[in-house]
């Protein structure tokens, strides 16, 4: 077992593996500050995780590896847990990483859903986006402007962006954490920052994070507004972006993991999923706003037409514990 966890090596020694072998649209995440990293001799590949308490690893994503390879480092870090006496939790699984844990006798059950656009289609043309033009016209009329910028040289207005951002969510709510991306940290100079700007002030920011594998482009990774932000700022950022990332060659804009939502009977995995973890996925999409806006981050992806929709899991080896949720919330930051 190797682990890498200083910032340089980092970049220096898992972002190449990601690029070779990562093939979930969110795979960048795994450079997030707090993660580790398990390497197996004679595997090209990686698995992302991160430890919480004295029992659990929590594991981010599959395993990069190339596809004949996934099984064997899915077994070796298994093993590297069993003998650390760690449990493994596992989010954000694709359908194949899925399918391996089912296979290996683990509880497998959708988690969320994920969407993705193809650049080459993009448009905004037609009656089914009226509504969206006319936020975008509107954020004009307010005289905002978009351009990508270096969040270096913005990073106090991004800082304070942030902090009114969350503060206007309430008392009640917490920053989701370890399933998104975050402004700084060793990833940063890989990702690509848009902001809207209202006068000479800086009023909201959309970060762009690569992706690699069969649709490669950029994950619409964090999104930020003021407060008093113009009504549309985010759907301008949204548009213009788009349209530079898809001239600069991206294939795919792909709009990240939305948990809770989406779960539909016929992306389980027969034989591996538990009724109970269903029905709690259910309950927090439609009664669960407190704890995590999903409805409201739907609509948004929903508005954009993505022509592909992705089932993303969790897994639990074995049966599941009452104390795996509470680790994964508190992991998260969802509690």
């Amino acid at each position: 077992m190797t682990v890498v966890d200083e910032p340089v090596g980092t970049v220096g020694e898992i972002l190449p593996i990601l690029r070779r072998t990562a093939d979930n649209p969110s795979a960048f995440l795994a450079l997030n500050q707090g993660n580790e990293y398990f390497t197996a001799p004679g595997i090209d590949g990686v698995v992302t995780y991160r430890p919480f308490g004295n029992r659990y690893w929590i594991q981010f994503a599959g395993a990069s590896a190339a596809p004949e390879r996934r099984g064997a480092l899915d077994a070796e870090f298994a093993a590297a847990a069993s003998a650390a006496g760690r449990r493994v939790i596992a989010v954000q699984l694709m359908r194949g990483d899925a399918l391996r844990a089912a296979a290996n006798g683990w509880t497998v059950n959708q988690f969320g859903t994920s969407y993705s656009i193809d650049l080459a289609d993009f448009s905004l043309r037609g009656r089914k986006f009226v509504k969206t033009r006319n936020m975008i016209t509107r954020s004009r009329r307010e005289g905002v402007t978009v351009s990508e910028v270096d969040p270096a040289l913005v990073r106090d207005r991004l800082a304070e962006i942030d902090a009114s951002w969350l503060r206007d969510k309430g008392w009640h709510v917490k920053e989701m954490r370890f399933l998104i991306g975050e402004r700084e940290g060793p990833g940063a100079a890989h990702r690509r920052t848009f902001v809207a700007t209202a006068g000479d002030r800086v009023v909201a920011y959309v970060s762009y994070a690569p992706v690699f594998g069969s649709r490669p482009g950029w994950l619409y990774d964090l999104t930020r507004r003021s407060p008093d932000a113009p009504p549309g700022v985010i759907e301008h950022i949204f548009a213009e972006a788009a349209e530079t990332l898809r001239a600069d060659g991206a294939g795919w804009l792909h709009l990240g993991l939305t948990p809770f939502v989406g779960r539909d009977q016929d992306n389980e995995i027969e034989g591996a999923a538990n009724k109970l973890t269903g029905r709690l996925v259910d309950l927090i999409e439609r009664r669960g706003a407190f704890l995590y806006p999903a409805a409201g981050q739907l609509a948004f992806k929903l508005k954009w037409r993505p022509q592909v929709v992705t089932p993303e899991y969790v897994a639990f080896p074995g049966r599941i514990r009452v104390r795996d949720i509470w680790c994964l919330a508190r992991a998260t930051n969802a509690l």
